[in-house]
């Protein structure tokens, strides 16, 4: 039996490091260890069933990496990560029958799906694998099924990838990820290739299948009009580390550190008027060597002393929590 608990997800501690390459002439001489990125620092979190949780920051802060992480395509350094009771980080694990129900939708569709295949077999694919169906005919059923969910037509499926625009080949991606009859899905930017017309329609169409199939999700985006709009629960990530997340409406409506704020002062807005807006300051620092204490604090505007010695620890504010020196005095 699947464990029915309210959290389908749980991670703690999630850490990833990858050693930096170096020519091996360079390393020779100076005969010192590689230095490592620091991707994904100690970062925990629950996403509930039936809900989204939305990972939002710039670029490089470690969203796609934590992604990769749980869907099994990166190992972590450290952390536990927890899927429908079952511990996903164990080698055996990869032999469960719970992975079915965790499958990922990728950025990037004319990349994602294999061009040689025909939409049908891609489809086919996670069904064939996990041996859900047998017989071609009642596969060739469910994969017609799959496409009409996703608001194609069943003879797409004679069809190839080229043949189909960006948001359709899109819709070909969530449907096969949907062949396996999953219960979470990694959704890594799945709108950002898209033409913005064609991104309120995927967006909807994930929607509503949420609600139709009790599919839970999380988000990566940095497009926080699409964070609003789909999620129910946000984290906000900074050079690795998770520095804000609760209720998606007290976040991005009542931000409280820093750096959220800068972020919301980032998104364009025609009714604010330009001097009330915080610039960012300075440039991300390097995941090589991260700054000490919080690694916000060389771009913060309420930065003292005690930032650049103590690395802060989230404290509860209302529903969510927040990793900030600043707020601890409020």
């Amino acid at each position: 039996m699947l464990d029915l608990g309210a959290d389908i997800l749980c991670v703690q501690g999630l850490t990833k490091r990858f050693a930096v390459r170096r020519p091996w002439v360079m390393q020779a001489i100076s005969r010192q260890s590689r230095p490592m990125v620091h991707a994904v620092e100690d970062v925990s979190l629950v996403i509930d069933r039936g809900t989204t949780f939305a990972l939002v920051g710039e670029s490089g802060c470690g969203k796609s990496t934590i992604a990769r992480c749980i869907a099994g395509i990166l190992t972590p350094t450290a952390g536990t990560m927890t899927f429908m009771g079952a511990d996903i980080m164990a080698r055996r694990s990869r032999r469960d029958p719970r992975r079915r129900h965790l499958q990922m939708i990728f950025q990037d569709p004319y990349a994602s799906l294999n061009p040689r295949w025909r939409v049908g077999r891609i489809i086919a694919e996670p069904i064939v694998t996990h041996r859900l169906i047998t017989g071609r005919g009642r596969i060739e059923a469910r994969t017609a099924e799959l496409l009409m969910l996703v608001g194609l037509v069943p003879q797409d499926a004679r069809k190839y990838p080229h043949q189909f625009s960006g948001g359709q080949r899109q819709r070909i991606s969530i449907a096969r990820a949907l062949a396996s009859e999953p219960a979470f899905l990694i959704c890594d930017e799945p709108t950002s290739a898209l033409d913005v017309s064609v991104q309120a329609q995927i967006l909807n169409l994930m929607r509503g299948l949420q609600r139709q199939l009790g599919l839970s999700y999380l988000l990566i985006s940095h497009n926080l009009a699409v964070v609003a709009h789909m999620a129910d629960r946000v984290g906000v990530m900074y050079l690795g580390r998770l520095v804000e997340w609760g209720a998606a409406q007290d976040v991005l409506e009542r931000p409280q550190h820093p750096y959220t704020r800068m972020l919301l002062d980032a998104v364009p807005d025609v009714g604010t008027r330009r001097e009330r807006r915080q610039p960012f300051k300075g440039e991300v620092p390097s995941p090589i060597q991260p700054p000490s204490g919080c690694a916000f604090h060389p771009r913060c505007p309420l930065a003292e002393a005690r930032c650049a010695r103590e690395r802060p620890h989230p404290v509860a504010v209302g529903a969510g929590w927040v990793a900030c020196h600043a707020v601890k005095k409020s």
